[in-house]
């Protein structure tokens, strides 16, 4: 009767622990996953400045906002948030977005842009997405001073 005993507490121990590790492996799981889809849809990683930018990227995929102050067929510049500038170029893969679909030719000075693209050697960024008129959350964004 005591052998049955103490093999039912031993058998309850090890599937308990079987459980337990199981169970962090699946979560170790489900936050590679996260992160991967995270990457994939234009995430970054890094830490934000007072200025609500982000230090840090990964893979060159550079988030880039601010307001257009000069653009021609092939690129714009933007006034970032710092009075700083970035020269962004556009090829016939970028995506172009507002309210309704945009052309090179709604890129004028004076909008509102935000750029996702890979940032390249020389400190431009080559263009995946551009957003018209994005909307900023509190705190971030180029009017938020």
């Amino acid at each position: 009767m005591k052998n049955n005993i103490i093999i039912t507490i031993l058998l309850l121990i090890l599937i308990g622990a079987g459980a337990f590790i199981g169970g962090m492996q699946y979560q170790k799981y489900q936050q590679n996953k996260q992160r991967v889809a995270f990457r994939q849809f234009g995430g970054t990683q890094g830490n934000r400045t007072d200025q609500g930018q982000v230090q840090g990227n990964r893979q060159g995929f550079r988030p880039v906002n601010g307001e257009i102050i000069s653009s021609d067929d092939k690129s714009i510049t933007v006034k970032l948030q710092d009075n700083s500038s970035k020269i962004i170029l556009i090829t016939d893969k970028t995506e172009i977005n507002k309210a309704a679909e945009a052309t090179k030719d709604d890129l004028k000075s004076g909008e509102k842009v935000a750029v996702f693209g890979q940032e390249n050697g020389d400190g431009s960024v080559t263009a995946q997405n551009i957003q018209l008129n994005p909307i900023f959350r509190a705190g971030q964004g180029p009017n938020s001073n």
